[in-house]
């Protein structure tokens, strides 16, 4: 066949992730903290973006032009209202409607703004009059920021003890040599014979140190084993008799709940044996941690559910934490016809078209996550009537296909997104669990709600009736769960939950 070069003309569809599609999806995935961020980004870049402050009788802007509104603010997006549902399957009546709140009924302090510009209070006293009676919040000496307390951290706190209890000089060199070595636990990690090459001293020089670095406050600090820790507390709380340091040469044992051992190596009695590991239960064996702790971050929900007075669900956005932009469209229209050059509009016009975009794709997003989970909270209307143990089996496909989207949209709307129920707090990656066959063949049960009844089956066992593996399978299929025993073991193994031996054996020590 011979090679010859001809123009075909064909027609072929493809997806092009264009930038606009990447950048709904990008948002898609966002939580609600991290979606104000990139907003705030984008309107340090956009000029004409603008952050929604509520007010609609907004003051014209500095040059006087006037705002105006592109695309529905936050307020205006439905709240999924779920009146009708109930444990069957079908969906309740979902309507599009407003917050409760209207910008006709808002109080916006304008009396208190008329009041401020007249300079007089409501009791007829001028507001200037009060920063000459010590009231004025613009007090140096007396602003509250000078009466909290600031957080003080472990290495001040061991500072202050060094510089009082040890005056010699090539001491406290060594002692403040040694705090470097301290971990995040406040064990002592370093090579005595390295410190003492580095400083020039001998390490009995550096273990006298040490010793007394071991008395200072929190107790147990400097320690260079757990055994050493908890010898240090119990030594302060004159505790550590014969019998107490065996059971910390045997602390492997210890952890093995070996009972009869520990009584043999202890030479004590069951009843003794008891309090001793009690007492080493109320020991810190971390004793730094209550320094230099990192602040908890607080997980803030996306989404809010609640119950309605005549029965169902109302879900919504959490408006506190959604951004709210607006477009000011008559700025953009006369600074475009003010344009000279080309390069200038066309600036201008594609500023604008991102802008509207950003705008357009906030509100679908917002559309996006409501219906995900107003259909979660459909599925497992049971688990929020009546708990953990009525949690339905649930995948993505399950959702996708209820609300016609794809698997991996419903995906990435999941991903990092919290809603707050009468129940608590989840992810919404929580609701989606495996499913187990139900000893008929039929039923099924989520893996979620499984877990929890092997749990509280452990929990309500007695002293003298542990429960095997073995026998909570056999519990289990009698409540028509067909599940097999490694399962069990897998699960117990995922709560932590030690072996029936292990558990027996706590049992014995009173753990």
């Amino acid at each position: 066949m011979a090679l010859q070069q001809r123009l075909d003309l064909r027609q072929t569809q493809a997806l092009v992730m264009t930038p606009q599609l990447q950048q709904a999806i990008k948002l898609l995935q966002l939580s609600n903290l991290e979606l104000a961020d990139y907003v705030d980004r984008e309107m340090e870049q956009n000029p004409l973006l603008e952050r929604d402050d509520g007010d609609r009788n907004r003051d014209p802007a500095p040059d006087g032009v006037d705002r105006e509104e592109v695309v529905a603010r936050t307020d205006d997006l439905p709240v999924r209202d779920t009146a009708d549902l109930t444990s069957s399957d079908h969906m309740g009546s979902s309507s599009d409607a407003p917050l409760d709140t209207d910008f006709e009924n808002v109080w916006t302090n304008s009396s208190a703004v008329d009041m401020a510009a007249d300079g007089m209070g409501e009791g007829g006293e001028a507001f200037g009059n009060w920063s000459g009676r010590g009231g004025s919040f613009e007090d140096d000496e007396n602003s509250f920021e000078q009466t909290l307390s600031g957080s003080v951290s472990l290495r001040d706190h061991l500072t202050e003890q060094i510089t009082m209890d040890i005056a010699d000089p090539l001491d406290r060199m060594v002692a403040f040599a040694l705090m470097d070595y301290l971990d995040e636990a406040g064990y002592f990690t370093g090579d005595i014979a390295l410190v003492g090459d580095q400083l020039g001293c001998t390490e009995s020089q550096v273990v006298s140190v040490l010793e007394r670095l071991q008395r200072l406050d929190p107790v147990g600090i400097f320690a260079r084993s757990l055994k050493e820790c908890l010898a240090l507390q119990l030594r302060e709380l004159d505790r550590l008799d014969p019998c107490m340091q065996a059971l910390l040469d045997n602390l492997p044992l210890l952890a093995a709940r070996n009972v009869p051992a520990l009584l043999k190596v202890c030479q004590v009695d069951a009843e003794d044996l008891a309090d001793m590991v009690g007492e080493i239960k109320a020991l810190n064996p971390k004793p730094a941690l209550a320094f230099d702790h990192e602040p908890v971050q607080t997980v803030v929900p996306d989404i809010v559910m609640r119950a309605q007075p005549g029965g169902g669900w109302l879900v919504e956005l959490n408006s506190d934490t959604l951004p709210r932009v607006l477009v000011n469209q008559r700025y953009y229209a006369r600074i475009q016809g003010a344009a000279r050059n080309k390069q200038d509009k066309e600036y201008l016009t594609e500023q604008f078209q991102s802008a509207s975009w950003l705008v357009k794709s906030l509100h679908q997003r917002a559309n996006t996550i409501l219906k995900v989970a107003t259909e979660i909270v459909r599925q497992q209307d049971a688990f929020f009537l009546h708990g953990l143990q009525f949690l339905r089996p649930l995948i993505l496909r399950d959702i996708a296909e209820a609300i016609g989207m794809h698997e991996s949209t419903v995906s990435r709307v999941t991903t990092n997104k919290f809603m707050a129920t009468p129940r608590g707090l989840f992810e919404l990656k929580y609701f989606f669990t495996s499913a187990i066959s139900g000893a008929d063949g039929q039923a099924s049960h989520s893996a979620e709600a499984v877990r929890y009844r092997i749990k509280v089956l452990i929990d309500a066992e007695k002293p003298d009736e542990i429960l095997s593996d073995d026998r909570l399978v056999e519990i289990l299929r009698d409540e028509g769960i067909d599940i097999a025993r490694r399962t069990v073991a897998k699960y117990r193994e995922a709560m932590k939950i030690p072996s029936s031996v292990q558990r027996r054996r706590e049992k014995a020590l009173g753990i």
